[in-house]
């Protein structure tokens, strides 16, 4: 008589795809660090060079924190030099932002937005080159849910603090990256964000699907106004990318909502081996 097919239990989906993400880097070499869910304003956004007006800071699109309603900053002498790098770009070479900076809104309490504030930190702690760290972990932002949107979910971040470093390093790191995730169709394209410049935004096609490219995250090279203020004078290569959307590409998911559904055929059909 056939018997029943067995279902042993087996790490989630989910949890496959971050342990390879972690092994991937650590076979690059990467120093892997860790960090908070909450932050201070100053380390999520002013310490990457975010104008206190910018959108992503208001309320709609970040979680603050009401207890602690403020945030130790770091020593004075840094303070005071992000504060000098937004109102005038300090000894950067830069404008800034031309604006009266506010150490009551650096101090704010934040639920991380995303996992650089980890990486600036680690930054902060050791300027030195060479250096390559990357952190993967939770984040939080106030997203309306649909098919590609959570209001928490995961990020790959990472940095390289070297003197020889290049947007084509960058580029080769990245698509190296892929590669050991089984991606070998990987592109770039030109992108905007505060931090980095050059910026590029990242896109994978899994082989032997005739999907869209599934865009996965954004890229550059930190701008002077953000490595300065720690005393690192030679390039940082910066790179922060979604882990549920490189989950989906991977499985073939047109819904990140699928990633935390109890689905019990899916998970049982989800083969261990990629």
């Amino acid at each position: 008589a056939e018997t029943a097919p067995a279902y042993p239990a087996k790490p989630h989906p989910l949890r496959r795809i971050l342990e390879r993400t972690r092994r991937a880097f650590h076979n690059l070499g990467f120093e892997e660090v860790r960090g908070s869910y909450v932050e201070s304003a100053f380390w999520d956004f002013d310490a990457l060079f975010q104008p206190q007006d910018h959108p992503a800071r208001e309320m709609q699109d970040t979680f603050y924190v009401e207890r602690p309603g403020k945030f130790t900053l770091p020593d004075e002498k840094t303070v005071k030099t992000i504060q000098a790098v937004h109102e005038n770009g300090g000894d950067t070479g830069s404008l800034g932002w031309g604006y009266d900076w506010s150490r009551e809104e650096a101090q704010r309490v934040v639920l991380r937005t995303h996992t650089t504030a980890a990486t600036i930190r680690a930054l902060q702690d050791d300027p030195n080159p060479p250096r390559k760290v990357f952190l993967v972990g939770r984040v939080f932002r106030r997203e309306k849910i649909d098919y590609k949107h959570l209001p928490e979910f995961h990020q790959v971040d990472g940095i390289i603090i070297d003197e020889k470093a290049s947007l084509s390093h960058l580029l080769g790191t990245l698509a190296e990256f892929y590669r050991q995730m089984g991606f070998e169709s990987v592109k770039f394209r030109p992108a905007f964000f505060p931090y980095t410049e050059p910026s590029v935004e990242v896109f994978v096609r899994m082989p032997g699907r005739d999907t869209d490219w599934f865009e996965l995250g954004g890229s550059g090279v930190f701008r002077p106004e953000v490595t300065r203020p720690f005393g690192c004078t030679v390039p940082v290569l910066a790179w922060g990318l979604g882990l549920e959307r490189l989950a989906m590409a991977v499985y073939g998911i047109k819904d990140i909502r699928q990633l935390y559904l109890s689905d019990a055929r899916w998970l049982e059909e989800t083969p261990l081996c990629l």
